[in-house]
């Protein structure tokens, strides 16, 4: 009996890659791809940035943690998460029982290049930008270093990182059982 390829997520900060990253693993697997923001855009009618304005970070943080949950596929699904998704106590967990945890991570300095012109960010929109993307990569970064084995984005290219995540993601999805327990 064959048992369904555990879905893949990949986390970490914004400006990581792991939308991009996310999408081309998924084309070689031949798995479907889902990147939370944009599902929970569709599914709400409006962006990411106006449901943090309208109704919080903790309400949104719920949507999130209900996509995973209930709305995803179970198997065989690459899932790019939001830079956010994984902070919460128990949601890294959540992630580890519905399959393979992979974080990407850049350098300080490459996340704030990568994320200064982008609007759809509310964590990070506003003035002093770059004071904003350290603090919150400063409380964010013990967290995405328990998460998962890291693979470093900046100076690679997109070929690199996609084979890298790929020879995780085999190895580790061999040993993965859906407890979360490997």
């Amino acid at each position: 009996m064959n048992t369904p390829a555990p879905n893949l997520y990949l986390v970490g900060f914004a400006g990581t890659g792991k939308s991009t990253i996310g999408w081309l693993v998924a084309r070689e697997l031949g798995f479907a791809f889902f990147d939370t923001d944009h599902e929970i855009e569709q599914r709400h009618g409006k962006p990411v940035a106006q449901i943090f304005a309208g109704e919080g970070e903790a309400a949104f943080r719920e949507l999130e943690r209900r996509l995973v949950a209930e709305q995803l596929p179970a198997a065989a699904a690459v899932v790019a998460c939001g830079g956010g998704l994984i902070v919460p106590a128990g949601r890294l967990e959540l992630l580890k029982e519905h399959g393979v945890v992979v974080c990407l991570h850049a350098p300080l300095e490459v996340l704030v290049e990568r994320t200064r012109r982008t609007a759809h960010r509310p964590l990070l929109a506003g003035e002093d930008r770059e004071r904003k993307v350290r603090e919150l990569f400063a409380a964010r970064e013990p967290i995405y270093r328990r998460a998962g084995t890291m693979v470093l984005t900046g100076g690679r290219t997109k070929h690199d990182i996609v084979e890298h995540v790929l020879r995780v993601y085999r190895e580790e999805a061999r040993a993965w059982k859906p407890d979360g327990q490997t």
